[in-house]
Order: C-alpha cells, then sequence, then structure tokens
C-alpha cells in the first residue's frame, strides 16, 4: 500500500504562543496531521463535535480552559480518557511535572525543548497506543 493511501496521526496541538505554534506545526507537520488551538475551551468543543485525535499535545498556559483543567476535562470523559495528552510547558519545577502525570499526562516537555525529540517522544507513545 503506498504511503500517501495511509492517514498520519492526528495531533490536537493547544498553544498560544505564535513562535512556538510555528516550530510545533513545522515540525510535526511532517509525521502527523496537526489541528491547531491557540484556546483550551476551543480545543476540548472541538473533541465534543467528534474529532478525536491520536495524541493532545497541550501546553498548560492557555486561555479558556487551562492546560491542567483540559487535561482533568480529557481523562474524565469516558469518550477522550483513552486519548494520550502530553504536557508542553515552560514551568520545569518537579512539583508541576508531578501533579500532571499524576492526573493522567502521558509525558511531559519542558520549553524550550529539542523538535526532534519531541516528534520521537509523541511517535512513541502513538505506537504504544497501536495506532501506528
Amino acid at each position: 500500500m503506498p504511503h500517501s493511501l495511509v492517514p498520519l496521526p492526528n495531533i490536537l496541538v493547544v498553544e498560544d504562543d505564535a513562535f512556538i505554534q510555528a516550530i510545533l506545526q513545522q515540525t510535526l507537520s511532517e509525521h502527523f496531521s496537526v489541528s491547531l488551538f491557540t484556546d483550551g475551551m476551543d480545543a476540548f468543543n472541538y473533541l465534543q463535535t467528534g474529532n478525536l485525535p491520536d495524541l493532545i499535545l497541550s501546553d498548560l498556559n492557555i486561555p479558556g480552559l487551562s492546560g491542567m483543567e483540559l487535561l482533568h476535562q480529557v481523562r474524565n470523559n469516558g469518550f477522550f480518557s483513552a486519548i494520550p495528552l502530553v504536557i508542553l510547558s515552560g514551568k520545569e519545577d518537579s512539583e508541576t511535572r508531578i501533579r500532571c502525570l499524576e492526573a493522567g499526562a502521558d509525558d511531559y516537555i519542558v520549553k524550550p525543548f529539542n523538535p526532534r525529540e519531541l516528534g520521537a517522544r509523541i511517535k512513541n507513545i502513538i505506537r504504544r497506543m497501536g495506532k501506528n
């Protein structure tokens, strides 16, 4: 089967910083279909209209629903609870990382980040979920 017929895994990105958005779009669109939102509530509404991504990548500090609130909404909703969610944040303290991981985040990546490492981590999570 030619590669072009295989759909790319869909990543829902929630990030309000235009510079980081550009880096994520450029880096991730090579291997994934990227849906980009700047507001946590808009991203959650997108999920509620039946759009189920293969993975959610969210900043913590976003308008609408914060990244932590989005994480709680996703984990407490039966339709979305199995979707892997990775936090991407400028907060590098252990307490914040632990709170996110204990709340159900699949990974926590600190900004600034290596785009190739982020891509590799996302690919590994999707592969473990049996989506690729």
